[in-house]
């Protein structure tokens, strides 16, 4: 498993709630390519809670939104937007635990439109969410032109990140 390079890390006026690693609020999500998924391990902190102990449920959205954007920027080399997001929570996901695995992957694809498929388990391997997200890609053009894209690759070596199940 390779750990996604982050193509706006350092960017001048980056500050992307889900994946800046330097956001003191954001949720500072890191991606990792498994086979054909972008996968996630992502540590919940209290102030993400919807309840006591509980990750609020537009965090756990937010989550699923954010790896799908991951999942078109490493598997077209492009950008895009969240055309529609269906969610279904299955169980609570406790702030307590000591973390969550996130996975991703393309389903289907119409054109510009890409369906993609995420799961979200507690650290017991118990599936707690899944959404499906329908993204519309932009032009390659137009995702540098505008976004600043230019290229979402791998680091050189296998990451030392315990196996995510």
């Amino acid at each position: 498993m390779k750990k996604i390079v982050n193509p706006w890390r350092g960017m001048e006026g980056y500050h992307c709630f889900g994946c800046d690693p330097h956001s003191e609020r954001g949720l500072r999500m890191e991606f990792y390519e498994d086979g054909e998924q972008v996968v996630c391990r992502w540590h919940p902190r209290p102030e993400f809670q919807g309840w006591v102990d509980t990750l609020h449920g537009g965090i756990q959205a937010t989550l699923a939104d954010e790896i799908s954007s991951w999942v078109v920027f490493r598997r077209f080399q492009t950008s895009g937007v969240t055309s529609r997001m269906e969610v279904r929570y299955h169980k609570p996901i406790h702030t307590t635990d000591e973390y969550i695995d996130l996975r991703a992957e393309v389903v289907s694809q119409r054109r510009n439109l890409v369906e993609i498929a995420v799961r979200i388990s507690d650290c017991h391997g118990e599936l707690c969410t899944e959404a499906t997200c329908l993204y519309f890609l932009f032009p390659k053009e137009r995702a540098q032109r505008e976004f600043h894209f230019c290229d979402c690759g791998l680091e050189e070596t296998d990451s030392c990140v315990e196996t995510l199940a």
